[in-house]
């Protein structure tokens, strides 16, 4: 590869990965307001709106079978930082007279 060769295709490269930031970006919001949804589905439901055996599951189906490059360590770490943000939107979206994560069937956020 040329110094020519290699600068068009790091260039090129680049190009991709911000498209696919972008792509990302909006794939994050959308599965946060899917996660709103389930947040009032589970209030309605009485059901806390944690559930740490659902992430796990989560986490299970993202690691399982993974093709890579990225390792499952890697996929493990990146789908607890997202559902850390997730679980911080949540939070911040529940009515605030009662402790974050106990339902109230009469208190649904019309978010």
């Amino acid at each position: 590869m040329t110094r020519e060769q290699a600068e068009q295709a790091l260039a090129e490269c680049r190009r991709k990965i911000d498209q696919l930031d972008l792509e990302l970006r909006a794939l994050l919001n959308r599965r946060a307001e899917i996660a709103e949804e389930i947040v009032r589905a589970k209030i309605v439901l009485g059901v806390p709106v944690r559930q740490p055996k659902r992430e796990d599951e989560v986490i299970g189906k993202v690691t399982g079978e993974n093709p890579g490059p990225l390792g499952a360590d890697g996929l493990r770490r990146i789908f607890e930082c997202i559902m850390q943000e997730i679980r911080e939107l949540e939070s911040s979206r529940l009515p605030q007279d009662k402790p974050k994560g106990t339902p109230d069937p009469k208190g649904i956020p019309e978010w």
